[in-house]
């Protein structure tokens, strides 16, 4: 399995369609690409960076390499999941496997096969644009075991998305 970071592969994919898909503009032969870019935000899971990291360290995760961050971040998060209670979840991870599967910001892509946040089957195996993210996250940290403990706390009864997806690119609905 793949790991690659959503905004990088998002940036990366906008970039070449923008550059393939555009007709010659005078405007992009002054295109200034010098300088330094850094980035500002990691969230690959939706969640994770809100609710794990303090705000003391917000600049710290988001800055951080995802190859880092299981080191850097596992016992804070570790810290967080005992304070919800945790200690297993219907994948079977104890505290610190799954602190590092959280820790680990990324997006995990599958090169073949269902790609999903979560089925009921396939875990993590990227995520498609109607995956309930959220509730998933919900059940994996609050739903023991068997993914029914605590019914007030895995589910965010946010169903579906409040505009249909569109069935060609750029598949997302405008906004409101």
């Amino acid at each position: 399995m793949l790991r690659i970071n959503k905004l990088t592969l998002l940036s990366v994919m906008a970039t070449g369609l923008f550059l393939t898909s555009c007709d010659k503009d005078d405007d992009m032969d002054n295109f200034d690409t010098s300088g330094t870019f850094t980035q500002n935000d990691q969230m690959a899971r939706p969640a994770v960076n809100t609710v794990f990291v303090n705000a003391a360290r917000k600049n710290e995760f988001n800055t951080t390499v995802p190859s880092a961050m299981n080191t850097a971040f596992n016992a804070q998060f570790q810290s967080v999941l005992t304070g919800f209670g945790y200690t297993t979840n219907i994948l079977g991870l104890d505290k610190a496997t799954f602190a590092a599967v959280l820790a680990t910001d990324v997006l995990n892509v599958k090169m073949n096969g269902v790609t999903t946040f979560y089925d009921g089957t396939n875990v993590l195996t990227g995520r498609a644009l109607a995956d309930d993210v959220i509730t998933t996250e919900l059940i994996l940290i609050f739903g023991g075991a068997t993914g029914a403990s605590n019914p007030g706390l895995r589910d965010d009864n946010v169903n579906a998305n409040d505009k249909a997806f569109l069935a060609a690119f750029p598949y997302l609905a405008t906004p409101h």
